[in-house]
């Protein structure tokens, strides 16, 4: 046996397990590198109905679904938004694309960990507790260097690299990849609470967003689970959010917001607070010779519409079926088969991050003009892309997307 793999994954998580997954289904010599210990906590709790097609194509869905119940994942089919008093949804199954409507909102240290255990039930090698330090390539031939909890430093030899290592970003560290985000850095702070919601109009089946009532820059997250948990966080500019730590900024933001602060007046905050900030990325280029990065290593765009898991399954899949053709000898095109068509998804999705940070697709989501004669398919089409359909491009509002929201928000706030 060859001491050189065909691939060597960096990262166990939704990316890296998924990718490795549908790697060996094709043959191919794949082992899993992972920095945590799992199952570690994550945030990034509310997947989309896309992430179930990638599941499946991986042969991971059926896991995902004998074990919800057991691990308390909750059924999600859509996204209710408020503000001020006004209330509306989007409702996944009523949308314009083909595909699931419904998928799960998931606790992610017990969801990353059944997709790397399905993941090494296939005869992947996964390893924890190993952070990756070195890299060079040489001849076609990459060696990568190791560091275990233990301080031991040990080489592996590969023909080529994945990287799903998310927020430790590990090969844009490495090789100096990373470039400044266009968008504005933005600090999250969030945590787990025992929620205790008594509010019979709360839909368990959808994510909340809440947007705060005197800035619209500043919005909040309420993520339940099937056990009478929830995921909360605020999201807005650090200096909107005020001084303190997590869980005083988070209490304090949540106390501004009427409906928030009565929908968890009995709550027990009894975890640990976290905060992320400038965690928007990008990056020169999504491959070169002997490497890919995937997901959130590669790109990050924000969490307000849950596109994280999505995009980094999404470029799993794309990833695995460009170097599975390559393995059987093909000439395989990684810019214009993988780099190309994956930030085609994630420019639509940027367009509507940015568009809710502007106030325009915040107006398009709080409209609801019964007698416009298009105003449910438009609705359709949207639901399409807040479902992760955004590489649906017979959907217009996937094709032409800053062309639609600009259109249906000059058109809207004609109305008003």
């Amino acid at each position: 046996m060859s001491d050189v793999r065909d691939v060597i994954v960096i990262g166990a998580g939704p990316s890296g397990s998924v990718v490795a997954k549908l790697l060996s289904d094709q043959g191919v010599d794949v082992e899993v590198v992972e920095a945590a210990k799992f199952p570690r906590f994550v945030i990034g709790e509310s997947l989309l109905p896309q992430c179930n097609e990638v599941l499946r194509k991986a042969g991971m869905l059926d896991a995902l679904k004998a074990n919800a119940d057991r691990l308390g994942f909750q059924r999600k089919n859509g996204a209710a938004f408020e503000w001020s008093g006004e209330k509306t949804f989007i409702d996944f199954r009523d949308k314009f694309s083909d595909g699931d409507g419904e998928t799960w909102q998931v606790r992610r240290a017990d969801f990353d960990q059944l997709l790397a255990q399905e993941t090494a039930k296939a005869g992947v090698p996964v390893s924890y507790e190993t952070r990756l330090v070195g890299y060079h390539r040489d001849n076609g031939i990459t060696e990568l260097s190791f560091e275990s909890a233990d301080g031991e430093r040990f080489t592996r030899r590969t023909k080529f690299v994945m990287d799903g290592s998310g927020y430790g970003r590990a090969l844009p560290r490495l090789l100096d990849l990373d470039t400044p985000s266009d968008l504005p850095p933005r600090k999250a702070c969030f945590t787990h609470v025992e929620d205790h919601i008594s509010d019979e109009s709360f839909d368990r089946e959808k994510i909340l967003v809440t947007i705060h009532p005197e800035n619209r820059d500043i919005w909040f997250w309420s993520i339940p689970f099937a056990d009478g948990r929830c995921s909360l966080g605020v999201v807005g500019e650090a200096h909107l959010l005020g001084e303190g730590t997590p869980e005083e900024i988070l209490r304090r933001n949540v106390a501004q917001v009427p409906n928030l602060s009565q929908l968890f007046e009995n709550a027990k905050w009894d975890m640990p607070f976290r905060s992320l900030e400038g965690y928007s990325t990008n990056i020169k280029g999504l491959y070169g010779d002997g490497y890919c990065v995937l997901g959130n290593a590669g790109e990050f765009l924000d969490p307000v519409f849950s596109s994280g898991v999505t995009i980094a399954m999404k470029s799993a899949e794309l990833a695995a079926d460009c170097y599975g053709r390559e393995h059987r000898g093909e000439v395989v095109d990684w810019l214009e088969e993988f780099q190309v068509p994956l930030l085609a998804g994630v420019e639509a999705f940027k367009t509507y991050v940015m568009g809710w940070y502007n106030g325009k697709f915040q107006d398009v989501i709080f409209f609801r003009e019964v007698n416009h004669p298009t105003a449910h398919r438009v609705t359709q089409m949207i639901a399409s892309v807040l479902a992760g359909y955004a590489w649906d491009t017979e959907n217009p509002f996937v094709a032409q997307h800053a062309r639609k929201l600009n259109s249906t928000a000059d058109l809207i706030r004609a109305m008003r």
